[in-house]
């Protein structure tokens, strides 16, 4: 696979990328340059404080994540979806929201998760295998890169240079790393996945903020008729995207969750 940036695959692949694994560790948008490798000497970056930054200014708090989860998790996202020329990366989109509601709804408690067993590793063919729900998946996992990051990066991800972020994210995804008892590549291919579900999902579940994510691959979003076009043939559509639950002044409403810890 030739070396391309996240956000250039994203518009390529739009939401249907939302059930592949892509390399985390990829060429930075603007950047002719590789990531290092995974053994590249843990430093320190400015340039990577802003999406804490970010953060910082947030209007409501998280209903799942702890703040030391948060700091992972945002810092996280951006690397997978950055910011560039096309448009807001995770962060500017609300992709963590989007994943916080999801884990502290019915889905992260795993409401329709056959959860009776027996549970033994499965082939790739079979799926999640594992009997953990999704908010524990999360839970579990973010304690365990945490404990590591406190002692290889004792300033927080979030404070690392791009390229060590992307060696770091890089390790989970290959499996490298050990999270008690859950394999790092599960747990990337659950946040990969998550985090574009996020950027491309409706706004009313809390990411694709002001529908950044529809915007950059062209998808309309809700609408519900096309009935003046009907008789219109070979002309584009250029009609801003719709949100399922924006209401006639254009605001979109996301419901509320309330937290599960």
């Amino acid at each position: 696979m030739s070396v391309v940036s996240r956000r250039v695959f994203l518009k390529l692949t739009g939401a249907a990328a939302a059930g592949t694994v892509a390399p985390a560790c990829t060429t930075t948008p603007g950047s002719a340059e590789q990531a290092p490798p995974a053994q590249h000497t843990l430093g320190q970056s400015p340039a990577a404080a802003a999406p804490r930054k970010a953060a910082a200014q947030r209007a409501k708090p998280y209903a799942f994540f702890r703040p030391d989860e948060a700091e992972f998790i945002e810092a996280a996202v951006e690397r997978l979806i950055p910011a560039d020329e096309l448009g807001p990366g995770a962060m500017g989109a609300h992709v963590p929201d989007y994943i916080d509601l999801q884990l502290a709804g019915a889905w992260g408690a795993g409401e329709r998760l056959y959860r009776s067993g027996p549970w033994q590793p499965g082939k790739p063919t079979q799926g999640y295998q594992l009997p953990y729900t999704p908010a524990e998946l999360f839970r579990q996992s973010l304690r365990a890169i945490n404990e590591e990051l406190n002692k290889l990066a004792p300033n927080g991800f979030g404070e690392l240079s791009p390229a060590d972020q992307d060696a770091y994210l890089k390790a989970l995804e290959s499996g490298e790393r050990k999270l008690g008892e859950i394999s790092s590549n599960v747990f990337f291919a659950s946040l990969l996945e998550m985090t574009i579900e996020g950027y491309f999902s409706d706004p009313v579940y809390g990411g694709n903020y002001e529908m950044a994510g529809w915007k950059l691959v062209g998808f309309p979003g809700a609408y519900a008729d096309y009935y003046e076009l009907v008789d219109q043939h070979g002309i584009a559509f250029t009609a801003a995207p719709v949100s399922l639950a924006q209401d006639a002044a254009g605001t979109i409403h996301t419901h509320p969750i309330t937290p599960s810890h």
